[in-house]
């Protein structure tokens, strides 16, 4: 972090008229002044002098407006004028920026956190302002109990029970064991990232978006949303049923099978969630005063069911079951478990007899299975002596309308079954197996986030949110698993997997081993999960609201409005729609799986926040809470993601494709937010380690490609002339690499700092407007040769620079006064070369087109003269790619002499071409030797002889080098001579490696003289198209 210093001169002894010279006038400290350790200087408290000559203690500042202050950019310092007895700020603006130590410590010590949970908006509520209360709860009530409530809910009293029966004891233990050990590792990361300074309310989606950035945080966040809505969903079907299968049968508007019951779900489930919306709507103060009811109806509900568990090791409470065989039969209190009694020396049949035969006629016509098996009653709790529990131990899965049955009754099979009987049995209503049961049960677990949504009403959120949630979650886990045990050591295996209690009087399952009654369940587990759906309909627009207001997602900006005291009406109405596709699902078995997904990729995000955190080691990353570690987050991370794919893989796919929408939603229209978040650090360390790979060594050729550096020129107002050279060098890039656009201004960079800046905006802007992705990169020099000369040379970092310069031919330097205009021009293709890369000239740029334009047809024409390693010919091809010059066609011309076999030239030119797999049209241009650069083919012969003329001198490294410094001076002695000479006349002279290009975008004919006929039409017929011809760096120097 940046640390900025305000130099104060202490008044000189005397009124200034000592000997120390104007160097302490001006502003020097004395030698005698205290030095800070981080560079600052330390002086005497100085005191601000006023008008009379007195001085105010504890006055800050000269007394001199900032606007009318002589020592704030002002020349006349610079003038001689000097200021005594003044206490100078030589940075003045630092002191209106930046607080006093005491004021800032004053802010901290007042600051308090905006809410986002329930409790926060009951003061919203008056119309009057209250002054608010410095937050009072602690650990226990503000953590502890919130945590408890939402973690026990609804899958406890309804289908606990049925999972131990179904999956056994002991995998019924693995599956609370691998949900319970992956919420308590995300609590452990969640511990580490709300005790990582002020906790802002608002749960996991405020952690995740400042940790992992807001792609993230808001698709997690919107996730989590959604896994909040759908839980309301499952608490409201859950409320329905304990309504209509345990309090009030009667009350079922539809009757028949399971469709009816289907259908009573839907009309009472909205039914139920219009009522709860509406009092969400009034006033969540009395959703917040009825909080306390629930939980305590919680807490009771819990109690009975040990004080049940322990009764039965003494007292087991009645409840037989009817068998018939081993096939549970579904038993009501108006029949006996019987199939016929005497009566009066009168065999008299039963309900279950007429049930089964049709007719209460002894002589009537019974079922097959009826007649073979023997009915039986046995206890539905036998109780925790029973050694039941050896029977619980494994699992009993089954498919869809498979009969419960108990393993070690006797029983006589049939070889035909009647379906029409099958509803006076026990069986089960969905296909069951292990995977879907880990989908059904981790909906009990989640309700982790409690503590963290009401971090602004604890006195010490740093320590109770930890604390209260780990504690709550060990609580529950060892509910559950305790619960797991009693259960299968008290019930018998066949109640257990009977969902619905209809083998028992159709009671609550877990109410028939309460104490002292069964309806103690009943009414807890209903208050208990209207108290839930209520949390979840005023948790969730809440949620939606932060998001939307965090303007992240632009179509969600509508849901950050509602009313005047902050309720989030239209968020509210969103939530209440989407709960609603819930209750149309009408099972709760259907709806569990859903929001698990959802609160599984919330929690797999916390644990990756966390460990992306504590890996990067980010200096901010100063956790009060300490016992984390990196390893344990990606094991819950691990582990989260595991129960993604067990619960269900498609839903998983689902709600991964679903997030991975909205982040790139949000990566392509959201807002751009800068919250430090880790994902940043991650890229900055990423990008670190590919530097210093790539730093190892060059690239190899089949990975070379243009890593370009653009020159831009300015004008006065820091605008760019040439706009189209951007254009064609995204053209150019759609072979990726690197892209740096540089441009130089000539001063002093503390007087041109300001320009520089808007400098960069406009350059960026434009790169936006041209979709150049790359770099900028502005220099201010004393002159504009030596700011290029610094890009050239500086530009870029470790193995990201640039092997290639890019820029426009310098237009206007004909016309100009000055002589020596094109120098910066000629300088900078020497320094090109100094520097090994190749140069780029675009002439006439404007004339390029821009990306919008299409080229339906054309050429793109190539002069080969001179090999040059491939780059005349990756050009092209490179241009080719991009969708302006997509359907242009690349002619490649090359030139001999008269006496050379053009036809041969011909093929070996495209051969070369098919094994460099470039498809073009080959020309070759005959011309006579006058016509030909002399140093087109002949240099590369003299350079050949040259080096084996300096082999055979047996020369050591220095001498060769050092000899052909001395033959270069030679010929560029030799050049100079022509440098008076017309561009129009001068000839073109090519090296054997050139570095340079020029592009020329107007029509070929006038540019080349061709005498050879076919040659000159051919080239003509291509009219106004792109041409590359190799210029070699001395040509430049006859200019």
């Amino acid at each position: 972090m940046p640390t900025n210093f305000t130099v104060v001169p202490v008044e000189a002894p005397g009124g200034g008229g000592g000997e120390e010279g104007p160097g302490a006038q001006a502003g020097q400290q004395p030698e005698h002044a205290a030095e800070e350790p981080g560079g600052g200087t330390l002086g005497r408290p100085q005191e601000a002098p006023l008008e009379n000559g007195r001085v105010e203690p504890g006055s800050r500042g000269d007394g001199i407006p900032r606007e009318s202050s002589p020592f704030i950019n002002n020349d006349s310092m610079e003038r001689g004028n000097i200021y005594e007895g003044k206490n100078m700020a030589l940075f003045e603006e630092e002191m209106d920026s930046n607080p006093m130590v005491s004021s800032l410590l004053n802010k901290l010590a007042n600051y308090t956190n905006v809410t986002q949970g329930v409790v926060e908006h009951e003061e919203d509520e008056d119309s009057k302002r209250k002054e608010i209360k410095a937050p009072r709860m602690g650990t226990f009530i503000g953590v502890y109990l919130p945590c408890l409530q939402n973690i026990l809910g609804v899958i406890l009293f309804l289908r606990l029970t049925w999972i131990v029966g179904t999956a056994g004891v002991l995998e019924s233990f693995i599956i609370v064991f691998m949900c319970c050990s992956g919420t308590l590792l995300t609590a452990i990361s969640m511990s580490a990232i709300a005790t990582n300074g002020v906790v802002p309310a608002g749960g996991s989606y405020y952690m995740i978006s400042r940790s992992l950035g807001p792609e993230f945080g808001g698709a997690v966040g919107i996730c989590f949303y959604l896994g909040t809505t759908f839980a309301g969903a499952m608490y409201i079907l859950g409320t329905i049923e304990i309504l209509l299968k345990y309090i009030s049968p009667n009350a079922a508007i539809f009757e028949g099978g399971e469709e009816a019951m289907l259908n009573n779900m839907r009309v009472y489930g909205t039914c139920i969630l219009a009522l709860m919306a509406l009092v969400v709507f009034v006033g969540v103060k009395y959703v917040n005063k009825l909080a306390l009811v629930f939980l305590a109806c919680v807490i009771l509900s819990i109690f009975a069911i040990y004080a049940g568990v322990i009764k039965t090791a003494f007292e087991p409470p009645v409840f037989p079951v009817c068998l018939l065989g081993n096939r549970t039969l579904v038993r009501g209190t108006e029949f006996p478990c019987v199939k016929y009694y005497e009566e009066n020396n009168m065999t008299v049949t039963t309900k279950l007899w007429e049930n089964f035969c049709g007719s209460p006629l002894l002589n009537a016509s019974c079922d097959e299975y009826f007649i073979l098996n023997n009915v039986t009653e046995i206890q539905g709790i036998p109780g925790v002596a029973s050694g039941v529990l050896l029977d619980n131990l494994w699992s009993v899965y089954g498919d869809k309308f498979a009969i419960v049955e108990k393993q070690d009754q006797p029983s006589v099979p049939v070889l035909e079954e009647t379906d029409a009987k099958i509803k006076f049995y026990v069986y089960s209503d969905i296909m069951t197996y292990f995977t879907m049961l880990v989908g059904i049960y981790f909906p009990s677990v989640t309700g982790i986030m409690a503590g963290s949504n009401r971090s602004g009403d604890l006195r010490d959120a740093q320590k109770a949110i930890p604390t209260g949630t780990i504690m709550a979650i060990l609580t529950t886990s060892f509910i559950y698993l305790s619960c797991i045990v009693l259960f299968g050591a008290c019930i018998e295996g066949v109640v257990l997997r009977d969902k619905f209690g209809q083998a028992v009087n159709g009671n609550l399952v877990i109410g028939t081993l309460a104490w002292p009654s069964p309806w103690v369940i009943v009414i807890g587990s209903f208050f208990s999960t209207c108290g839930a759906g209520l949390q979840s309909l005023t948790g969730a627009p809440r949620l939606l609201q932060a998001i939307a207001r965090d303007g992240i997602v632009p179509f969600l900006q509508v849901f950050g409005h509602g009313k005047a005291n902050g309720e989030p009406t239209w968020a509210l109405l969103l939530t209440a729609l989407i709960c609603e596709i819930g209750i149309l699902i009408a099972s709760l078995d259907s709806v569990a799986p859903i929001l698990s997904m959802f609160f599984l990729m919330c929690y797999l995000f916390v644990n990756l926040a966390c460990a992306v955190q504590t890996l990067l080691r980010t200096p901010n990353w100063r956790p009060r809470f300490k016992y984390y570690h990196w390893t344990l987050s990606f094991l819950g991370m691990s582990l989260c993601l595991a129960l993604m794919f067990i619960c269900s893989w498609y839903y998983a796919l689902v709600a991964m494709l679903i997030a991975g929408c909205i982040y790139k939603y949000i990566e392509y229209r959201g807002a751009e937010k800068e919250w430090g978040d880790g994902i940043r650090g991650l890229s900055l360390n990423a990008a670190r380690y590919a530097l210093l790979r790539v730093e190892q060594g060059p690239p190899h050729t089949k990975n070379w490609r243009p890593q370009v550096l653009v020159l831009l020129n300015l004008d006065s107002e820091q605008v760019v002339k040439h706009p189209r050279l951007l254009s064609f060098t995204s053209q150019l890039k759609a072979g990726k690499g690197l892209t740096i656009v540089g441009s130089v201004l000539p001063g002093i960079y503390l007087d041109k700092f300001t320009e520089a800046q808007r400098a960069e905006e406009n350059i960026r802007s434009l790169m936006g407007a041209e979709r150049t992705k790359g770099f900028c990169q502005i220099v201010v020099s004393s002159t504009v040769r030596d700011g290029i000369s610094h890009l050239i040379q500086s530009a870029g970092l470790g193995g990201m620079k640039h092997n290639t310069v890019l820029m426009a031919w310098p237009q206007s330097w004909k016309h100009t006064d000055n002589p020596f205009s094109w120098k910066n021009f000629v300088d900078t293709v020497r320094e090109t070369t100094a520097a090994q890369q190749a140069l780029l000239v675009a002439k006439n740029i404007d004339s390029f087109p821009t990306n919008q334009e299409r080229f339906s047809e054309g050429n793109i024409d190539v002069w080969w003269i001179v090999h040059d390693g491939g780059m005349l010919m990756l050009l092209p091809f490179l241009l080719r790619q991009h969708k302006v010059w997509r359907k242009c066609k690349m002619r490649i011309f090359t030139v001999a002499q008269m006496d050379d076999n053009s036809i041969q030239m011909k093929k070996d030119l495209q051969m070369f071409l098919y094994h460099l797999r470039i498809n073009a049209e080959v020309e070759v241009v005959e011309m006579f030797e006058n016509d030909i650069s002399a140093f087109t083919y002949e240099k590369t012969l003299v350079m050949e002889q040259r080096s084996q003329m300096l082999k055979q001198m047996q020369l050591s490294k220095n001498e060769r080098e050092r000899e052909a410094q001395l033959i270069r001076n030679w010929n560029d002695s030799l050049m100079c001579p022509h440098r008076n000479v017309p561009p129009s006349t001068a000839p073109r002279i090519s090296s054997n490696k050139p570095r340079g290009f020029s592009l020329f975008p107007f029509p070929l004919a006038q540019i080349y003289p061709i005498n050879n006929k076919r040659g000159r039409e051919k080239v003509s017929e291509g009219g106004n198209c792109f041409s590359v011809e190799m210029v070699s760096f001395l040509s430049f120097c006859q200019l």
